[in-house]
């Protein structure tokens, strides 16, 4: 810990924290300290959201819920929770995204555990995860049949069948290791884990043959960054290039995911698609030579062209 104008090192905290044997108690150190720690050297280095980035390291090292954060400044750091600390904290400031550090990130209403395997699960597929919802919502008199394609964390698929009890998901995925993160993450869903299958292969591949033509919303936040498009350097240094990049001009995916679902939807079903905002135009055009109906364009949270829903007649 930098205390006293030392200037700080990896090894501070932990030095701080070093107690007789059978101390658990960071002794004089409250968790107040490293907090103004964390703050102060994210601050150094440019973090914009520096204080929000080390009060989520504190709550995560010191096991307090968010609205505890106030009452837990003032308590005394304990030795493992310090050793937490000083491992999050040396991997933000090298640029590690804060949602790979903490290992979680909240979706709508759930917990999910994130790592490198995944994509970080943004605001923007919130909001496309309720337009699947109000798409579902009249269908009240039997169960719906739901697919995500291209599942990553699970974040979609859970949070639709979370949030909709009458709702039978089919996540897949292409990459095992996504497979890996989206099982443990529906493990982590209680009761309504039960009516998610989560499956590894290529987009429709993936699909038992069984259920071509039962789905009632087929949604995907498929790769749809050309191979040549700038990222910022926290995105592309981080997070898995195969989720990002879809070919040479981005819409690869979202082609084969327009002209794919068509026959795998029930008759007025409908394809719920997050998009780059350049591509909807394009999304919109071939739907309609595909034959759906009744498409619409969604902004997001940025007034950006962000989704596309379109429905089989």
């Amino acid at each position: 810990m930098a205390l006293g104008g030392t200037e700080p090192t990896a090894n501070t905290i932990g030095a701080v924290s070093e107690h007789g044997p059978g101390s658990d108690l960071d002794e004089g150190v409250r968790w107040r300290a490293f907090y103004d720690e964390a703050r102060g050297r994210l601050e150094v280095i440019g973090e914009e959201f520096a204080a929000v980035d080390a009060r989520r390291i504190v709550e995560e090292a010191s096991g307090a819920e968010p609205g505890e954060f106030a009452q837990v400044l003032d308590e005394f750091a304990r030795k493992r929770g310090v050793a937490h600390f000083d491992a999050m904290l040396a991997r933000r400031i090298k640029g590690e995204p804060l949602q790979y550090v903490l290992g979680r990130w909240g979706f709508r209403s759930l917990d999910l555990a994130v790592d490198a395997r995944v994509l970080i699960p943004r605001p923007e597929t919130e909001a496309v995860v309720d337009l699947a919802l109000a798409e579902l919502r009249g269908i009240t008199d039997r169960e719906s049949w739901v697919a995500d394609l291209g599942t990553g964390s699970g974040c979609i698929g859970l949070s639709i069948v979370a949030e909709n009890p009458r709702v039978r998901a089919i996540c897949t995925d292409a990459s095992p290791a996504a497979i890996s993160a989206a099982r443990s993450n529906a493990a982590g869903l209680g009761r309504p884990a039960g009516r998610v299958e989560i499956r590894e292969g290529d987009w429709f591949d993936a699909l038992p043959i069984e259920r071509r033509g039962d789905f009632d919303v087929i949604i995907s936040n498929p790769p749809y960054v050309a191979a040549d498009e700038a990222l910022p350097e926290v995105v592309a240094d981080w997070e898995p290039t195969s989720a990002l990049i879809a070919g040479p001009t981005g819409f690869e995916d979202g082609e084969i995911l327009i002209e794919g679902a068509f026959e795998w939807l029930r008759s007025g079903g409908a394809l719920v698609l997050e998009l780059g905002e350049t591509q909807l135009e394009q999304a919109s055009r071939l739907a309609a030579d595909v034959g759906y109906v009744d498409i619409e364009v969604h902004r997001d949270l940025a007034d950006r062209d962000r989704a596309l829903v379109a429905r089989r007649p």
